[in-house]
């Protein structure tokens, strides 16, 4: 299974891609930073990124819920 999930700009040359990809019998989520080599041509992924077996999701899920629980109540999310 190879499923784009969500992509968003980081900045002006680069994005984010959250995808579900299988890699050597492997379920993976992947998170990883795609760029441009020049203007108009179609992004490629670069080596900022992290994947890990499905089988963790529920963990990431858990860190990023904290994550947000702080930043919020630090005032630093812009919602």
């Amino acid at each position: 299974m190879n499923q784009l999930v969500a992509a968003f700009p980081k900045n002006k040359f680069e994005e984010v891609r959250v995808q579900i990809q299988e890699f050597k019998g492997y379920d993976l989520l992947d998170i990883r930073v795609y760029t441009s080599v020049r203007e108009g041509e179609e992004k490629i992924p670069t080596g900022k990124g992290l994947s890990l077996n499905v089988s963790h999701f529920s963990d990431l899920k858990k860190a990023i819920l904290a994550a947000e629980t702080i930043l919020r109540e630090n005032h630093l999310l812009n919602e």
